[in-house]
């Protein structure tokens, strides 16, 4: 098994949000990503680095590029970012110019605040796709590991699927 720091870059979405009663809506608010690690007992070495706080619909060409220019310059070879759902195939393909890393997308049909979430499965699927895929870039959902460059979210469905 690889030992190799994992850098897990956060962004937002779903699996960052919060619900709030009194404005009847939902928020991304800071991430619960490094809690969720905490939680899971986590001993593999890794560093969060909380980057954006943006549900994916409102992510821009910038962010995108914030994104792949923090992963292209960081020490770690091997990266997992949390991302909102909607347009997680938008950020790969921003990212697919980025060479000898292993860079593992993941997050949550619901938020991780949440009992019946899928975000700490999908979390711990990113971290074990991290340590045993090769370099590219891959999206870890409902207990699949696609190729980030040829998978869509099927809305009605509420998963990911091979095209």
């Amino acid at each position: 098994m690889n030992q190799a720091p994992i850098l897990v870059i956060t962004t937002g979405g779903t699996i960052d949000k919060q619900y709030f009663d009194a404005l009847s809506e939902y928020q991304i608010v800071e991430s619960v990503i490094g809690k969720l690690l905490a939680t899971a007992r986590v001993a593999h070495p890794f560093r969060v680095v909380e980057l954006l706080r943006k549900d994916s619909l409102e992510l821009t060409d910038e962010d995108r590029a914030l994104i792949a220019a923090t992963v292209a310059g960081a020490p770690e070879s091997h990266v997992v970012i949390t991302h909102g759902t909607d347009t997680m195939t938008d950020t790969a393909a921003a990212l697919a110019h980025i060479e000898g890393k292993t860079v593992v997308m993941c997050g949550a049909m619901q938020p991780a605040r949440f009992a019946e979430s899928d975000a700490a499965f999908n979390l711990g699927m990113a971290f074990g796709c991290c340590q045993s895929a090769g370099p590219g870039i891959w999206i870890t959902m409902s207990g699949t590991v696609f190729d980030a460059l040829k998978v869509r979210k099927d809305r009605e469905a509420g998963k990911f699927v091979a095209r």
